[in-house]
């Protein structure tokens, strides 16, 4: 009679995202793109005119087999965000290529770029912040 082993496979909603702890070499991939893409995306925003827009990259996160990347982009000022992200989105063939050219002595692959909007900011309470009553003399 043959016995049937039975193993627990952890599983989440998306495949290449778990919340598992992220190898350091998937962490030191992440700083790379994180520190390149904040230099590409600002250099692109100044040479597109874009005056008062600030976009910076809050997190990176690569997959296990390092071939998707999702950025996590927080730009400010907020009503603008959703444009911006829809022009981003619609360059990334552009931006990965910049990207490839400025990593291509560090990554033998370039991952697939995800770009998000990041909205932990928005989320955040103000209501434990106390201002004080009375003014400074």
């Amino acid at each position: 009679m043959l016995k049937y082993v039975l193993k627990v496979i952890y599983s989440c909603n998306n495949n290449y995202f778990c919340s598992m702890e992220e190898s350091q070499r998937q962490k030191k991939i992440a700083s790379v793109l994180q520190r390149d893409l904040v230099d590409v995306l600002q250099g692109a925003a100044t040479k597109g005119g874009l005056r008062g827009v600030i976009i910076s990259v809050s997190k990176v996160k690569v997959t296990a087999d390092l071939t998707d990347a999702k950025v996590y982009l927080s730009i400010f000022p907020n009503d603008k965000g959703k444009e911006l992200l829809e022009g981003i989105k619609a360059n990334t063939p552009f931006i990965r290529h910049e990207i490839a050219q400025r990593t291509k002595n560090q990554l033998r692959r370039m991952p697939q770029l995800m770009f998000y909007i990041d909205d932990s900011l928005e989320s955040v309470s103000y209501t434990h912040l106390t201002l004080p009553t009375t003014p400074y003399v």
